[in-house]
């Protein structure tokens, strides 16, 4: 789904519905309405626009979405018309929208952009003067369990400005963000959350109304954003369960409208498993490792970490965050410290033993590291890294922190993935915007762990939890096996497990085919070796759908 190489860069120097001529149609109001079901939220925006011109406009839509988001409805209206968008082939969709636009009709085309998954681009076809524009947008996506056990969900004002190297073939995507004083919009937010185990609390960045729980044992709440929020910066809430280490199984029923034996019409299963390793392997773990950290110093890096806090610059706090790990890594382990821009550097040869004299030495060339080497090009020190040869016996970690304004994000996860036989990558995203199709796309390729540090409040518990997962032995030899009731089989419709971490959850969906009893019970088994040892971990659950699933 995309058109965005066609669309002129410049146009991308704004968020929301533009003019052809790239001036932002004004933007009135925006509703949105999460819904969170254990470890998954579904996100409907409705974005409501007016043209003020008194010719008609042909409009585009450019807005920023978690990388790894599915969008499943997508609809608009321009006065009394209401379109809905259906999926089709790239070229097929465009030539269809050129058809229509070129006999005067209206057309919407909506597209992900190549380079960058987390921005989305729409061609809304022609708004006539004076008239409203409705865009209702529906995505899902899987929530990130953050070092204190909270569930982070972020909806994005602002994108960063991407930054695009030179000769690279993604086109530049700028957007940048704007003063609260200037917002003429408001923003109304209501989450509703449903679980299978309590819910503890609920916080956010912005204030929020009273959690209100829906029935006695606390397993649903709803809570509200307070009014007046000014959409001036990223709306970021944290959800907490009690128990969150108990691994659940939530059951959702098929659409009643679809066949049985297709993917909407029968139940599927989300099944939420926390390992937990053996405390034998766990303490006879050798503390060793070569940690070789990554540390973005383009000219981005320099602007305040958020709105609010206008103090601390993104350097600033990334260098705290490496300043931790580099005081809390385990004697004669190995390091080396990297960092780039429009070049790049690294502070010894190859990578050291790490030593009282060899830390106080980084520290010291740490502290004097500034956002002063330009553009954003993180490929050339990826590649140098990955040419030098790894130390025996001492598994090789990459620690990368930056804000993630680049714009060939695919380039970057592709190489890391390509090596991921030889490393694994950590991952820390920093600053308010920074992008989640990066940060999350080089822990996931990598097999490592991703952290979104957006004030310093938070920092160090992440910092360790990263690390704690660095000094944890390669897991490997993952299997997952079902057992259920004859008559019931199952289609796993997850890409398999590949990286697991002491209490770390994965998510398991599954397509539940054929008929169960209404008592009848399943059970999924994962199965996994560490440091040589076979492990399992084990879960049953009911196969009964729950209500009122959405």
């Amino acid at each position: 789904m995309s058109i965005m190489s066609s669309l002129s860069s410049e146009m991308m120097n704004c968020c929301g519905l533009l003019t052809v001529k790239k001036e932002p149609v004004p933007l009135k109001s925006v509703e949105v309405e999460l819904e969170v079901r254990d470890h998954v939220a579904t996100v409907v925006s409705t974005l409501n626009y007016q043209n003020k011109e008194d010719k008609p406009i042909e409009a585009v839509f450019v807005f920023p979405l978690p990388g790894d988001a599915a969008v499943c409805h997508f609809s608009a209206k321009m006065g009394q018309k209401e379109i809905v968008a259906e999926v089709k082939e790239k070229q097929e969709a465009r030539e269809e929208y050129d058809d229509a636009l070129s006999s005067g009709q209206q057309a919407f085309l909506l597209e992900e952009s190549d380079q960058s998954p987390d921005i989305f681009s729409m061609r809304v076809g022609c708004l006539p003067p004076g008239e409203s524009a409705s865009i209702r947008l529906e995505y899902v996506t899987e929530l990130a369990v953050q070092a204190d056990e909270g569930l982070r969900f972020c909806l994005p004002a602002v994108l960063n400005p991407r930054y695009t190297p030179q000769g690279s073939e993604a086109t530049a995507v700028q957007v940048n963000s704007v003063p609260a004083s200037l917002v003429p919009y408001s923003l109304s937010f209501s989450a509703r959350v449903s679980s299978p185990r309590p819910i503890s609390k609920v916080e956010s960045s912005c204030s929020l109304d009273p959690l209100q729980f829906l029935n006695t044992d606390q397993t649903q709440a709803t809570v509200k954003l307070g009014a007046g929020h000014k959409f001036d910066r990223d709306v970021e809430v944290l959800i907490y369960y009690k128990d969150a280490h108990q691994p659940t199984a939530v059951v959702e029923a098929g659409q009643a409208s679809a066949k049985p034996g297709t993917l909407m019409g029968d139940p599927v299963v989300m099944v939420s498993l926390f390992p937990e390793f053996p405390q034998s392997v766990m303490s006879s773990v050798a503390s060793c490792g070569e940690f070789v950290f990554l540390m973005d110093r383009s000219g981005s890096m320099g602007v305040p970490m958020n709105i609010k806090d206008r103090n601390q610059s993104r350097i600033s706090s990334a260098k705290e965050t490496l300043l931790l790990l580099l005081k809390s890594l385990p004697m004669g382990c190995y390091f080396n410290i990297y960092s780039f821009g429009s070049s790049f550097e690294h502070i010894f040869p190859k990578s050291v033993e790490y030593s009282q004299q060899t830390m106080e030495e980084a520290l010291k060339i740490v502290g004097t590291m500034a956002a002063n080497l330009g553009g954003t090009e993180i490929l050339k020190p990826l590649k140098h890294i990955y040419e030098q040869p790894c130390i025996p016996s001492q598994p090789r970690q990459l620690f990368v922190f930056t804000d993630g304004a680049v714009g060939n994000t695919k380039e970057v996860i592709d190489l890391v993935k390509k090596n991921s036989g030889s490393h694994r990558c950590f991952s820390f995203g920093i600053g308010e915007g920074a992008s989640s199709a990066l940060i999350n796309g080089l822990a996931k390729e990598g097999g490592g762990h991703a952290q979104f540090v957006t004030g310093s409040d938070r920092m160090q518990p992440k910092v360790m939890q990263s690390l704690r997962f660095a000094l944890q032995p390669a897991v490997v030899d993952i299997s997952i096996t079902w057992d259920l009731p004859k008559d019931v089989s199952v289609t796993v419709l997850s890409p398999p497990i590949t990286a697991l971490f002491q209490g770390q959850r994965s998510l398991v969906y599954g397509q539940l085919s054929g008929q169960s009893s209404e008592a009848a019970e399943g059970c999924v088994t994962m199965k996994y070796s560490l440091a040589g040892h076979p492990t399992q971990n084990q879960l049953h659950f009911s196969l009964k759908p729950e209500e009122d699933t959405g």
